[in-house]
């Protein structure tokens, strides 16, 4: 049987009930998410994303996107391709 190694970490309160509420959603537990990523980690040598500064205008799309500026709603997806005159 596999030893088991105990986890302590901080985080904001907010933050892990909303990660916690997605995982829930995935059927799965904070632990075994760990367990996913760490894995991850070991196969791929690094993290398992990129982790970079977004520029200024990436930074003021995800602020408009927040804020609901500049979104546009489709029905579906004709409506979306119709739209953008694809």
């Amino acid at each position: 049987m596999a030893r088991s190694a105990m986890i302590t970490a901080r985080t904001e309160t907010e933050l892990k009930a909303e990660v916690e509420g997605i995982f829930k959603t995935l059927g799965m537990s904070t632990t075994e998410a760990i367990n996913i990523f760490f894995r991850q980690v070991k196969m791929r040598q690094g993290l398992p994303f990129s982790v970079e500064i977004p520029n200024k205008e990436t930074l003021q799309t995800f602020r408009d996107t927040e804020a609901g500026k500049g979104l546009v709603k489709n029905k579906d997806a004709k409506d979306m391709f119709r739209k953008l005159g694809i």
